[in-house]
């Protein structure tokens, strides 16, 4: 059995080496990062390969990547203790000391924010999923090997603990990457913005009939109901007194499997203010429409 875990490791490696994405490209789902997200993760567990971006001035750029093993039961993590990775964008959540865990976690850990909105929307549970390093004496694990963690060697994982950015950096899970030249991603970015813009100028003039209808009828708040979040909304245009809004630093993430789900982030100014709330929207794609499920202040 160790043999053959080996000889899967070996085969993965060699994989991810001899295939490598095409010089320039990015993963299809990163429609645009704004510059306070200073780097990305994407994961393509195909390939057992985490892959590190740096967020610079002409945009992503490729800088390091890592094998990685997931879960014992392979992916698509719905229910607690199934032991397979979710599928999905995330975020980092939090950075753990290895002073306060286990030895069984290597050099630290990532927390990222599994289940998040649309996971459940779905109704998934569980928890606790994690960027680990491996065990003492350990260099690496099997390719399936977690609980649903993701496991990297521990100078890998202390490479990323000093680099990435908590809260701003996004993790993407996926079964295949999809590589793409950052160019081809305009033209959906500009479609998605025609809906986003949309939504800020009904907001900005306070026609509250026209913004209500951006909300999907399962708008769900941490609980709040689209008839429980309209009064606040209304209370939130009033209080801007039809001053126009503005959003800055804007960052779209395109998550793409049965459905089509849009993970926006960005700074809501209104004007003559220089700063104002940072704000994470999740939109869902209803035939050629694109509807607001979640709205919350992050920031």
């Amino acid at each position: 059995d160790a043999l053959n875990e080996l000889k899967s490791e070996s085969q993965l490696r060699l994989k991810a080496l001899r295939e490598r994405p095409p010089q320039g490209s990015v993963p299809a789902e990163f429609l645009q990062l704004s510059l306070r997200n200073k780097h990305a993760i994407a994961i393509d567990a195909s390939r057992a390969r985490l892959y590190l971006f740096e967020n610079r001035d002409r945009g992503l750029t490729l800088v390091a990547d890592y094998y990685i093993s997931v879960g014992k039961l392979g992916l698509e993590k719905k229910a607690e203790g199934d032991q397979r990775t979710p599928l999905g964008v995330y975020f980092i959540t939090s950075q753990l000391d290895p002073k306060s865990l286990k030895d069984f976690y290597g050099s630290g850990a990532l927390p990222i924010n599994y289940p998040n909105v649309l996971d459940l929307k779905r109704g998934k549970t569980g928890g606790g999923i994690w960027l680990h390093g491996t065990p003492p004496g350990q260099f690496s694990r099997p390719p399936l090997t977690s609980d649903g963690c993701v496991i990297l060697a521990n100078p890998d994982l202390e490479y990323l603990m000093r680099t990435v950015e908590i809260r701003s950096t996004p993790v993407l899970i996926s079964r295949n990457l999809k590589w793409v030249p950052p160019q081809s991603l305009q033209p959906r970015s500009q479609e998605f913005a025609t809906h986003l813009n949309a939504w800020l100028k009904a907001k900005s003039i306070g026609n509250i009939n026209e913004l209500t209808g951006f909300y999907a009828p399962d708008f769900n708040n941490n609980g709040k109901t689209l008839a429980d979040w309209l009064p606040g909304l209304r209370r939130e245009v009033a209080s801007a007194q039809g001053r126009a809004l503005e959003i800055k630093d804007l960052s779209l993430l395109h998550w793409t499997d049965a459905n089509e789900t849009m993970v926006v982030t960005f700074g809501e100014v209104a004007a003559g203010q220089r700063t104002g709330a940072t704000k994470r929207q999740y939109w869902s794609r209803q035939g050629k429409q694109w509807k607001i499920f979640y709205e919350g202040v992050i920031g």
